[in-house]
């Protein structure tokens, strides 16, 4: 006889579960013995959003489900982390171990009703009722998670059912579900259905791609790469989510956003054609409307599961296709070689690209060099291009915050055009959230021991999340945290300088706080830095310390290029 705690633990190690996130409670004791007696690593964090956050980052470095184990209270905090999965098609397995099934509705120790918190963000949420049933609920919440449209799930254990005797071998001779790992399936592109998309595409003149999250998740990122390279086709990455392609495939351009990557809106306003694949037409891509996609243009959504396909119904046509059958598929029409594309329509994007990363750079460096900037003053771009170019080829890199994310970004793409390759490139999700650097780093550094991980957190995102680098000292996993330290909330203040009457902000400012003294104490490296010139050799000593380091810069805030354009009328407080 073993208690429910264990037929969980095992029910998970059958899945091949790797990773589990907790902070240990009374509620999921069975559980973590569970884990102890199968041999599964449990990370026990300093918080439950945390737990959540490197649940959700080790599933998109690895691409297979990971375990956030809480109890009821905890489940409360781990909700922001699920909000993250949620919007990064993330599927983490989150469990809790709730109140009694036998007092249930009667105000139970701890008892809420997280089934019905956590189904609006997740793809199935579900409180087990019968303790023998553990195995077929973990197999059915495993299944719905890594199948079509990938995200986030969540199990309800009651801690009567965590507590109970069963057999250990109690539900094998079910037949409903499958205890192990098994085949995902995958959409296959109708044959006619086809046809007509490879009809539309090869009668395009100026076809560009977008890739999204289906990409990644559906593992197809080698074959997005050999379509554009055969039909030479420019691609684009949709905002808000990691970088699918690294510098190695020229035919990968940069943002499909207008403000963060300007030459996308010469794209947008000059292809005749459209090949979303794998995203949605969600408010990042104006939900496919005018102004930034032309009526002109003909836009065509693939996405491999029916419940993604419609949220782009205002699509001009929609196939339903794994993102890898529908490239398989459609180079093995020679119809697709007898296109009309324009011989120079790639070299044209490549040379845009080119002069756009020049000009940015040049303007950089004019207006730092104005009246207005003390010499040695940092500003947020400057400092996430030293940094990178600081970094090593291979080298993987996050970034969080408002500004700092978005000054990021753009460096990103300014550094790739001069050839650095770094690797991960991760960030927060379409919800924005701050405060999960750190853990993503922290997961990066998990899954890539000997390699460098360096975060670029704005001061505010790590006030957000900074409390998990704990774990990073814990864990030893030395990671490199680079704080663009500009004192406050700098992108919503930019808002309300634009938005209020009096042209100030308020409620934004945070006081000097010294985040290189913080990780001194805890038993890391930590250096303040100050002047533009200091920034790449603190950032190599901090490497080298073979410590977890922070280099607390001071930068002068400056507004993006996002955040000005979606601010620039007094009546416009945010994105709309």
């Amino acid at each position: 006889m073993v208690r429910g705690g264990y037929l969980l633990a095992k029910a998970l190690h059958d899945k091949n579960i790797k990773n589990v996130f907790t902070l240990a409670g009374g509620f999921c004791n069975p559980a973590l013995e569970g884990f102890k007696d199968h041999q599964m690593p449990v990370i026990n964090c300093p918080h439950e959003q945390i737990a959540g956050h490197l649940a959700d980052g080790h599933t998109r470095i690895t691409r297979e489900p990971s375990v956030c184990l809480v109890g009821p209270e905890g489940f409360a905090n781990a909700i922001p982390a699920m909000m993250e999965a949620w919007g990064e098609r993330s599927p983490v397995i989150f469990i809790t171990g709730s109140s009694t099934l036998k007092r249930k509705g009667s105000g139970g120790f701890k008892e809420i009703d997280d089934v019905s918190m956590a189904e609006p963000i997740t793809k199935y949420s579900f409180c087990v009722t019968d303790g023998s049933r553990i195995k077929e609920f973990v197999d059915r919440a495993y299944r719905i998670a890594v199948s079509g449209y990938p995200g986030p799930v969540h199990l309800s254990i009651p801690v009567d059912i965590m507590f109970s005797s069963f057999p250990e071998n109690i539900g094998d001779e079910e037949r409903p579900f499958l205890k192990h790992t098994n085949y995902k399936p995958k959409a296959w592109p109708e044959p006619v259905i086809l046809n007509n998309c490879i009809d539309i595409i090869s009668k395009s003149r100026r076809p560009i791609i977008i890739a999204g999250h289906g990409i990644w998740w559906s593992k197809s990122e080698t074959d997005l790469a050999k379509f554009a390279k055969e039909l030479k086709i420019p691609i684009f990455n949709v905002p808000y989510h990691q970088k699918v392609l690294g510098e190695e495939t020229k035919e990968m351009m940069g943002l499909a956003d207008i403000h963060q990557y300007q030459p996308s809106k010469w794209a947008f306003n000059n292809c005749d054609c459209v090949i979303m694949i794998g995203a949605r037409l969600d408010n990042q891509m104006n939900f496919g409307n005018p102004p930034l996609f032309p009526q002109s243009l003909t836009l065509i959504c693939i996405n491999g599961s029916d419940e993604e396909i419609q949220l782009n119904r205002s699509a001009d046509f929609l196939l339903l296709s794994d993102p890898a059958a529908f490239f398989k598929e459609t180079l093995a029409n020679n119809k697709i070689y007898q296109n009309n594309f324009e011989s120079d329509w790639l070299d044209k994007n490549l040379k845009l690209r080119f002069e756009w990363v020049n000009k940015t750079i040049t303007d950089l460096k004019t207006n730092t060099s104005t009246p207005s900037w003390k010499k040695g003053v940092i500003h947020p771009l400057q400092l996430a291009i030293e940094v990178m170019e600081t970094m090593k080829d291979g080298n993987h890199l996050v970034f969080d915050g408002g500004n700092t994310h978005f000054w990021s970004e753009i460096a990103s793409n300014l550094v790739a055009q001069n050839g650095k390759n770094l690797s991960h490139i991760m960030h927060p999700g379409s919800f924005s959230l701050l405060g999960v650097g750190v853990s993503l780093a922290v997961s990066l550094k998990r899954t890539n021991p000997k390699d460098t991980v360096v975060l670029i957190s704005g001061d505010g995102a790590f006030l957000s999340g900074g409390l998990s680098i704990e774990v990073a000292f814990q864990e030893k996993l030395p990671i490199i945290v680079v704080i663009d330290n500009n004192g406050g909330l700098d992108c919503i203040s930019q808002q309300q300088e634009r938005m209020f009457n009096s042209g100030s902000h308020f409620a934004t400012d945070f006081r000097d706080i010294p985040f290189h003294e913080m990780f001194i104490g805890l038993g890391g490296y930590g250096e303040l830095v100050t002047d533009k010139t200091q920034i790449k050799s603190a950032l190599n000593r901090a490497i080298s310390s073979g410590k977890t380091a922070c280099i607390n810069v001071k930068t002068r805030g400056q507004i993006s290029p996002i955040v000005a354009a979606t601010a620039d009328k007094r009546d416009k407080s945010s994105i709309e």
